[in-house]
């Protein structure tokens, strides 16, 4: 079993270097996802949950971003 989840990861960490900016956030939810999802006996429905949740994550636009114009003042 330990040899599977390491295998799995490496795995990700490889195909993650070669990752375009379409997937951000897929690759890291989907391994969250898939471990979560194993542990509750549904792995890949985990990953693919997982996959589509860090994609919306990381599309958000951040709330901090020192070049969002500020609302126009009277």
């Amino acid at each position: 079993m330990k040899s599977i989840l390491i295998a799995a990861v490496a795995a990700a960490i490889s195909v993650s270097s070669f990752a375009s900016a379409d997937a951000k956030g897929c690759i890291k939810g989907a391994i969250v996802g898939g471990v979560a999802g194993h542990v509750a006996g549904h792995g890949k429905l985990g990953a693919a949950a997982g996959c589509v949740i860090g994609h919306h994550e990381a599309n958000k636009p951040d709330p901090n971003n020192a070049n969002a114009q500020a609302p126009a003042s009277k």
